[in-house]
C-alpha cells in the first residue's frame, strides 16, 4: 500500500499528542493527595499511566505501518517504544501540568520520531524491500486487542469525564492503526478490500463508542464483539483470497480464535502479573505515585493487552495464509 508510509507516521503522531495529554493533562487526575493508608489508591486507579503506555505502543505499530512490517523499521520502532516509557516514568516523576508543558512534549515527541523516520529512510534508500506482511498482520492484531483494552478502561469511580475522552480517543487511533495495517498486509489493494476497510474501520469504531456507553462491569459481552468483529475483519483483510474471494472456513476458525482468544489470553496475563510478577507496582514505585492499598492489585493492564496481542499475532498472522509456501525440499 502506497499510502502506508505517510498514514502511518501521521497516526504516529497523533498518538505523540495523545501521550503528551496523558502525562500532563491526564495524570495528575489520578494522583492521590497525601501518603495516609486510608487515602491510597484501588483498583484502576492509574488509568492514566495505561492510556499512555498504549499511546506509546500505538507510536511504535505507526512506525512499523510506514516501514511496511519490514525489520529495519520495526526492530527500532520497538526500541523506541522501551526508551519512551522509560522517559514517561522519569518525566512522571516531574509531575509536568498545563498547555506549556503539554505542547512541550507534544513537540518533542513529534521531533524524536521525525529524527528516526528520516534516519530510517535514508537508510532505506539503497536497498527497498517489500512489505513484510506477516509483521504488519502481527502488528494489526496487536492493535486489535489494545483497542479493547483501551475501550474498557476503567477508574475506582468511572466519573471522570477525562477518562471516557481519552479512552475513546486512544481506542479510536487504535482502531485506525489495526485497520491500517490489515489492508497494508493485503497481496492487493483492490476495490472490495478497502470497501472492507472502511466498514470494518466504522463498525469498529461504533463498538468502540457501544462498550463505552454501557455500565463499568457489564462491558465483557460489547468486548468480545468488538473483538471478534474487529480481529475477524483483519484476517478478511490481511489473507489471501484464492480466485478472488475469502477462504470462509478458514476466517470462520479465524473469528472463533477473536471471540475467545484475547479475553483468554488478557486474564493469564493479569493474573501472571498478579501473582508472579508484580510489575505494575513496580511502576508505580518509579515514578513516584502512592501505592495500591494491600486490598486491590496494581494491574498494568496495557502491558496484559500487548502480550495477549502478541499471543492473538501468533495465531492470525499465519504463514499459509499470507502467501508463504514451504520450499521445495533439497
Amino acid at each position: 500500500m502506497r499510502s502506508a508510509r505517510p498514514v502511518g507516521l501521521l497516526l504516529s503522531a497523533a498518538a505523540v499528542v495523545l501521550w503528551a495529554i496523558g502525562i500532563t493533562v491526564l495524570q495528575p487526575l489520578t494522583e492521590p493527595i497525601g501518603p495516609w493508608s486510608e487515602n491510597l489508591p484501588g483498583n484502576n486507579a492509574y488509568w492514566a499511566r495505561d492510556l499512555r503506555f498504549m499511546a506509546i505502543m500505538a507510536v511504535a505499530i505507526g512506525l512499523v505501518l510506514a516501514g511496511r512490517g519490514q525489520l529495519r523499521w520495526s526492530q527500532p520502532a520497538v526500541v523506541l517504544g522501551g526508551c519512551w516509557v522509560a522517559a514517561d516514568v522519569a518525566i512522571d516523576r516531574v509531575d509536568p501540568t498545563g498547555a506549556e508543558a503539554t505542547v512541550l512534549l507534544a513537540v518533542g515527541g513529534c521531533a524524536v520520531l521525525g529524527v528516526l523516520a528520516a534516519v530510517l529512510l535514508w537508510r532505506e534508500r539503497a536497498t527497498p524491500s517489500a512489505a513484510d506482511r506477516k509483521a504488519l498482520t502481527g502488528a494489526a492484531c496487536v492493535a486489535g486487542v489494545l483497542t479493547l483494552v483501551a475501550a474498557g478502561m476503567e477508574s475506582p469511580t468511572d466519573r471522570e469525564p477525562e477518562l471516557n475522552q481519552g479512552a475513546l480517543a486512544t481506542a479510536a487511533l487504535l482502531v485506525v492503526l489495526a485497520v491500517g495495517a490489515a489492508l497494508a498486509a493485503a497481496p492487493a489493494r483492490t476495490w472490495a478490500r478497502c470497501r472492507l476497510a472502511a466498514g470494518l474501520a466504522v463498525l469498529a469504531l461504533l463498538g468502540v463508542g457501544l462498550v463505552r456507553a454501557t455500565p463499568p462491569g457489564q462491558r465483557l459481552l460489547p468486548e468480545l464483539a468488538l473483538g471478534a468483529v474487529l480481529l475477524t475483519g483483519v484476517t478478511l483483510l490481511a489473507w489471501d483470497w484464492p480466485g478472488g474471494r475469502p477462504v470462509w472456513r478458514h476466517h470462520a476458525l479465524a473469528a472463533f480464535a477473536a471471540l475467545v482468544g484475547p479475553m483468554a489470553i488478557l486474564l493469564v496475563a493479569a493474573i501472571a502479573m498478579m501473582v508472579l510478577l508484580p510489575i505494575g507496582a513496580t511502576f508505580t514505585a518509579l515514578a513516584g505515585n502512592s501505592p495500591i492499598n494491600s486490598a486491590d492489585s496494581d494491574l498494568l493492564v496495557s502491558l496484559a493487552g500487548l502480550l495477549a496481542g502478541l499471543g492473538m499475532a501468533l495465531l492470525l498472522a499465519w504463514p499459509a495464509a499470507l502467501g508463504y509456501r514451504p520450499g521445495p525440499p533439497r
